[in-house]
């Protein structure tokens, strides 16, 4: 498995992540089971995956108890990465990682993050904050996540931000735009979730009408008949299947599944350090840590690009997926 750096954080983790969203019950699944959550970490741990990411906010909390039980003496040699979100006042800032460090049985947290910006709070506070948390040893660094042209360019301006977490995907380039060159100049890794923009990049949804609610709130989607989107608008449900087409046809024609092309497409951009990719059991795990080895093919990844510039040059500015395009983070 593949180093890379984390910003400038001296802290180096693998080119793929264990996104632990998945390994509690979510949106999309209540039937989800401890034992095979914890075989699909065992498993990433034996293949040399050193990288976990989590939440308070992945099943209340279970998801960093089941992570913290789940490393168990092999907690120091892993680099763990969780979040605060709400409220980013000082005061709740160090109550939410004392949290954090008990869930995830664990003194000390390697990557901190700003799950979502609070524009109540300012962000000098909260950054005033994660660096008392630094130099207590309770954290080794900090990041930001789902922070868009403005707030980015507020906390580098404010403190050692080392990434930022955004959703980054073939179907959902906009970070491209605006974001990525602010971090690249910063030196501020690309932390990519939703790399298989919530199993359509698997190839497995043929048609609109076979995905499910709980994976069609984004901007792809219309509001029409759809309960849970919430950026009220008409979508872009006939290009995003048609760039979908595109993909398959170009997996096809390469002999590659589409989650590998997906996943090697991420992992050639320049700004990426590392892509999120979540696992309910053992075989999803070694699945994708073999997409993530095999060979890259350079043709392919050009036609991706190709494939998907029309639905990039389509989604605006915002690099939210779920609200109104106007949102400005």
């Amino acid at each position: 498995m593949n180093y890379r750096k984390l910003g400038n954080s001296g802290i180096e983790v693998t080119e793929m992540t264990f996104g632990c969203m998945s390994i509690v019950n979510d949106i999309n699944s209540d039937s989800q089971s401890e034992k095979d959550s914890i075989e699909a970490i065992n498993v990433s741990l034996s293949e040399g995956i050193n990288f976990f990411d989590t939440a308070p906010g992945y099943g209340d909390g279970a998801s960093e108890v089941l992570l913290g039980k789940a490393l168990g003496p092999r907690r120091n040699d892993v680099i763990v990465a969780t979040k605060i979100n709400g409220s980013l006042r000082k005061e709740d800032v160090l109550r939410e990682c004392e949290k954090s460090l008990k869930r995830l049985n664990t003194d000390y947290i390697d990557l901190y993050q700003i799950h979502w910006p609070d524009r109540e709070t300012p962000l000098e506070e909260t950054i005033e904050a994660f660096e008392r948390l630094q130099a207590e040893g309770k954290i080794r660094s900090y990041g930001v996540s789902n922070f868009g042209k403005q707030d980015a360019t507020e906390a580098l301006s404010l403190g050692n931000v080392v990434s930022n977490q955004m959703a980054y995907n073939l179907l959902w380039r906009t970070v491209e735009k605006e974001v990525i060159p602010i971090c690249e100049k910063a030196n501020v890794g690309i932390l990519c979730y939703s790399s298989m923009m919530q199993g359509l990049l698997t190839g497995k949804f043929k048609t609109v009408e076979d995905v499910p609610e709980g994976r069609a709130r984004t901007r792809h989607f219309s509001k029409d008949n759809r309960p849970l989107v919430r950026h009220g608008g008409d979508g872009f449900e006939k290009e995003t299947f048609a760039a979908l087409d595109a993909l398959r046809n170009i997996s096809e024609a390469h002999d590659l599944p589409m989650g590998t092309l997906a996943l090697k497409w991420l992992l050639a951009q320049a700004a990426v350090t590392s892509v999120l990719v979540g696992a309910r059991n053992a075989q999803q795990a070694k699945q994708n840590i073999d997409a993530v080895r095999s060979d890259l093919i350079a043709d392919a990844l050009r036609a991706a690009t190709e494939a998907t510039d029309p639905l990039k040059d389509l989604m605006g500015l915002s690099p939210d997926m779920w609200a109104e395009p106007s949102r400005i983070i």
